[in-house]
């Protein structure tokens, strides 16, 4: 059984980011995706619960789709109109095991990687 958890960091505050929507998607051989869930981080910038647990996780590519725009818009920080970032979507190949998937971010740049 695998697991998949995300945890969103706000570089400009150095916090969590809290209240970010986050969904995640199963892609399609053909290119098509499937929305799985739809959560929103807590005050610790993480979902309460895993985006995928038990027999809900399958091998496969994801994409987790982060709306960091809104949270920085929320936090007063300097926003471009429009904004550079404000959707960023990453695409994962889970197989088995737990991926946590962090990203931090500020309104210009993000990255991620491959937590425990």
């Amino acid at each position: 059984m695998g697991r998949l958890s995300t945890h969103v960091l706000d570089t400009v505050s150095g916090g969590p980011a809290a209240d970010v929507a986050v969904e995640l998607y199963r892609l399609t051989a053909d290119g098509g995706r499937t929305l799985v869930t739809t959560r929103r981080t807590n005050a610790d910038g993480r979902t309460d619960t895993p985006l995928l647990a038990g027999d809900d996780f399958l091998p496969g590519t994801y994409e987790l789709v982060f709306h960091i725009g809104a949270h920085f818009r929320a936090t007063g920080a300097p926003v471009a109109d429009p904004p550079f970032l404000d959707v960023v979507p990453l695409r994962v190949t889970l197989i088995e095991g737990h991926y946590h998937v962090p990203l931090l971010c500020s309104p210009w740049s993000y990255s991620t990687y491959r937590g425990s």
